[in-house]
């Protein structure tokens, strides 16, 4: 179970998380950049997998496929926005 209010403290955007998908490898930064947070524009890049989930902000992204920590990803900069 995750926070569903997650905030990037690098681009100050709130993460968008997608159940039953997964990013495609293709996706870079500059996709995120301009595309987010349109999901007309963000389902060009996602793949459907039943079971896991894709989350981004405008700057970071990551697809999970089993229960993960994602504390321990020093990158991420995904704080909860308080509920």
């Amino acid at each position: 179970r995750t926070c569903d209010q997650l905030r990037c403290t690098a681009c100050d955007f709130r993460v968008s998380l997608f159940d039953d998908y997964i990013w495609d490898q293709s996706c870079d930064y500059l996709f995120f950049r301009n595309n987010m947070p349109e999901l007309s524009k963000l389902r060009a890049k996602m793949i459907k997998k039943k079971g896991a989930r894709a989350y981004a902000c405008q700057c970071s992204w990551r697809s999970i496929n089993e229960l993960t920590d994602l504390q321990t990803e020093q990158q991420l900069r995904w704080v909860c926005g308080k509920h």
